[in-house]
């Protein structure tokens, strides 16, 4: 890469790409979360069902199970675009038309109805993320582009997370959830736009061996089983506490998850304060923690910046525990920005850790399972969160309820940290791996 002032590198053509499909991955990502989560709230949804649905997003946990398959084939109608391209473009397709039904339809047909196209929209959207990661790694032409490459896939995904509240909730006030969800659905051509101007990645994915094709058997056998041998030798002993310490590190994130939204609800927020202090306040924080995490990267090392990330989400998500007792505008946007901040800076540190890990020519597939690692604790305990608030408020009272589960999300993030340093100690002074292992 030339060297530019740092904020103009941002503007070159490779980076807008990776800006905006940054953008189409984050997209879906709260339409079938939280947002979801909200609508639902308002539709009186009880909170255990909504606790329940949310597990249409373990589609994020097991995308490592198709990833093999992506990592060697390409979508037959789009084969010209190129291998990743292909199968972004196959993904993206199937998120706009889920995203445009889920709006058609609504929950007028039922919770089993809209929870199956938001499961489609999910799987869909796992997918792309698979290709895009890929297609991000693979790009960079040096550690240097890469950072450079992560930090603007980072800006574009919490762009898109803030869009979908910030600015989505003041106009589903105006126009309703449905209308919402057409309108959201349209902003994938963003995604599809970025895809087709991309360019496939120049460096290949690694031959299986023997240079066999997929479909034998060796080749079935080294595209599924090839990128765990290489991912734990590289690794040894140490890559299982390593896929557990990344496990933990985003629980507080993921557990209290669906139930923001049902808070704000039962606190009288409306959606109109939520979305302009979540695109104030929000915006901000998120920009600070993108910025501040990739400097901790920089300046600290990957374990430290780690350990000062997930401190970060932590005291964000315990935050949330005075919301019940304190939600004047000025409280709230105080919290909001706590949180915000923690859940991005602790985001960019875990993406760059992770990064950091992959071998070329597994790129997919490896990086599939660390995001898959990194999700699937969560994102299947969310499912009990609407529960847990429930049999805390039987105990407790409602706001106590809520508060108490704030508190203990937030502690439940500290045994991810521990592990961390526990890994730094066993290795002394552990050695900065290349963003990408094995060049």
């Amino acid at each position: 890469m030339s060297e530019k002032r740092p904020l103009a590198v941002y503007f070159e053509r490779r980076n807008l790409i990776m800006l905006a499909l940054g953008f189409s991955s984050g997209l879906p990502f709260l339409l079938v979360g939280n947002t979801l989560g909200y609508w639902l709230a308002e539709e009186n949804t009880s909170l255990a069902a909504i606790g329940f649905i949310s597990w249409v997003g373990l589609a994020y946990s097991f995308k490592y199970l198709w990833a093999p398959l992506i990592d060697h084939t390409s979508v037959f109608l789009f084969a010209k675009l190129g291998r990743r391209r292909s199968w972004m473009l196959l993904a993206q397709g199937l998120v706009l038309a889920c995203l445009a039904l889920m709006g058609q339809i609504g929950i007028s047909h039922g919770l089993v109805t809209l929870g199956v196209l938001a499961l489609i929209v999910a799987f869909s959207s796992a997918t792309q993320d698979i290709v895009i990661d890929a297609w991000r790694i693979e790009s960079a032409r040096d550690a240097k582009e890469l950072g450079v490459f992560t930090s603007a896939y980072t800006f574009g995904y919490r762009a898109a997370l803030l869009s979908t509240e910030a600015i989505m909730l003041p106009i589903a006030t105006r126009v309703g959830w449905n209308t919402s969800y057409v309108l959201y659905a349209g902003l994938m051509v963003l995604g599809i736009t970025a895809c087709l101007l991309a360019a496939e990645p120049a460096r290949k994915a690694a031959p299986t061996q023997s240079g066999v094709r997929l479909f034998k058997a060796d080749g079935v056998l080294d595209s599924i089983v090839g990128p765990f041998v290489a991912f734990f030798r590289a690794h040894g002993t140490m890559a299982i506490l390593m896929l557990l310490a990344i496990s933990l590190f985003q629980l507080p994130n993921f557990i209290t998850g669906p139930m923001i939204g049902p808070l704000y609800t039962k606190i009288g927020l409306t959606k109109d304060m939520v979305g302009a202090v979540r695109g104030t306040f929000g915006l901000a924080a998120v920009f600070a923690g993108v910025a501040a995490g990739g400097f901790a990267c920089l300046k600290l090392g990957k374990i430290r910046a780690l350990v000062v990330g997930g401190s970060a989400l932590i005291l964000g998500t315990m935050s949330y525990a005075v919301l019940p007792y304190a939600h004047d505008p000025v409280s709230f946007a105080i919290i909001m920005a706590v949180d915000n901040f923690g859940i991005a800076m602790a985001g960019v540190t875990l993406v760059t850790y992770m990064s950091s890990l992959t071998t070329v020519g597994y790129t997919a597939t490896q990086y599939a399972l660390l995001s898959s690692v990194y999700t699937l604790i969560g994102k299947f305990l969310k499912g009990f969160s609407g529960e847990i608030v429930e049999s805390l408020t039987a105990a407790f009272g409602l706001m106590n309820g809520f508060a108490a589960f704030f508190i203990g999300a937030g502690l439940i993030g500290i045994p991810s940290i521990l592990l961390f340093l526990w890994i730094a100690a066993q290795r002394r002074q552990p050695p900065e791996q290349p963003i990408v292992a094995n060049q």
